[in-house]
């Protein structure tokens, strides 16, 4: 009820000018002077709060969150409705100021930072997946995951270029021309990732990203996901209610009302839930 509905805007991710590298279409940007300060970890919260409303109607959608997650991990943020899970994302994302705490993001104190810097910011280092696809329908696959470089300034035939490079390693390379009516809805969410893929951000941020897919295709997707995020300067974060993604885990933290209420790391996710499986591309 109290989530951010800004979170599901697409229209929230606004660029700003960046040389993006055509390189290796999983790497995130290393040394360079655009790229935000690192220690061990990419997401740090302390105590971090968040109250809607005043008086009578005040509600506590977060309650004293305290939660690290280091580079190259994948985590699921999982928890019952209305317990707190879409509202975090929206502070640790920089779209919803929290109420009291700290919040740290690639070495930055994003509580810190106000109007188009933060939004410099979010659109320089992170990625977003959402639970509805927010494909453009006149574009093709490759125009809509091309569309972040886009409007960074980047040429219409460079970043479109670069856009199917990542769709490809996806194994969409032979439906990057076709519309977002021609693709089944696997397909759709892959372009999604491959259009939060395509400004190498250090951070993926994903709500969702399975709900409105059967099991085969949450199956590759989190695949997906799971491969971005073995990476040495990039985590994912993924807000789910779907247990049967929860193999895919490098940790699951657990919310219940407001707060983290336990974590699960990879040996427990792995004695409970068993291996991860693999599909072949579609």
């Amino acid at each position: 009820m109290y989530q951010s509905q800004q979170f599901n805007q697409w229209p929230i991710l606004i660029f700003n000018s960046l040389e993006i590298p055509m390189a290796n279409p999983y790497a995130a940007p290393k040394n360079t002077a655009n790229a935000a300060p690192r220690g061990d970890m990419a997401i740090v919260c302390r105590g971090v709060t968040k109250e809607f409303g005043t008086g009578g109607a005040r509600v506590m959608a977060l309650r004293g969150v305290d939660l690290d997650v280091p580079y190259g991990e994948l985590l699921l943020l999982v928890g019952e409705s209305g317990c707190g899970k879409t509202t975090l994302l929206s502070v640790v994302a920089g779209i919803l100021d929290p109420t009291a705490g700290e919040v740290s993001v690639l070495g930055t104190d994003i509580t810190r930072l106000y109007g188009r810097h933060k939004v410099n910011f979010r659109g320089k280092h992170l990625g977003f997946v959402f639970q509805q696809y927010n494909l453009l329908p006149s574009l093709t696959a490759a125009e809509n995951a091309a569309i972040p470089l886009i409007i960074l300034g980047h040429a219409r035939g460079k970043a479109v270029a670069r856009a199917k490079e990542i769709l490809d390693h996806m194994g969409m390379g032979k439906r990057v021309n076709a519309l977002p009516s021609e693709l089944s809805g696997g397909q759709q969410q892959r372009v999604a990732i491959a259009r939060s893929l395509v400004h190498n951000p250090s951070i993926i941020i994903c709500d969702e990203p399975t709900a409105a897919l059967d099991a085969e295709n949450g199956q590759k997707i989190m695949e997906t996901l799971a491969q971005v995020a073995v990476q040495a300067d990039r985590a994912v974060v993924v807000v789910t209610h779907d247990n049967r993604i929860f193999k895919f885990g490098d940790r699951i933290a657990y919310m219940e009302d407001g707060k983290i209420d336990s974590i699960k790391d990879k040996a427990q996710i792995r004695k409970e839930f068993g291996e991860r499986t693999q599909h072949s591309a579609e």
